[in-house]
């Protein structure tokens, strides 16, 4: 079963000006992940300056990451960066993050289909 975050991120990137989502966007196509195709598993504020991520692919990679900005800043997140991209394809299932990418793998299976 999907989690409501993987949906609720998922939609948030594909459609949301929010500056954070419009910036991860730039960053995805940095990495050239398509924003379209890209299912977000999570993005949740760690600390006082960064957001931690992790995304799968279209082609089905899984990967980490770090999004640092200003949080005080009224146009902080328009100038995130990227910290930590790592490809975890090989080894997400062991991470503490394993049950909420698989239903996110089950999801992006579904959306497929319908396509």
């Amino acid at each position: 079963m999907v989690s409501s975050i993987v949906v609720q991120c998922t939609d948030l990137l594909r459609t949301s000006e929010y500056d954070l989502w419009e910036r991860l966007r730039e960053v995805l196509r940095g990495q050239g992940l398509d924003p379209d195709r890209t299912v977000v598993v999570d993005l949740l504020p760690e600390g006082p300056d960064h957001e931690d991520g992790q995304v799968i692919s279209d082609d089905g990679r899984v990967f980490k990451f770090s999004l640092f900005y200003d949080r005080a800043s009224e146009d902080g997140a328009r100038s995130a960066s990227l910290h930590g991209w790592t490809d975890i394809t090989d080894r997400w299932r062991t991470g503490s993050r394993a049950t909420l990418t698989a239903g996110a793998f089950a999801w992006k299976a579904q959306l497929e289909e319908r396509d």
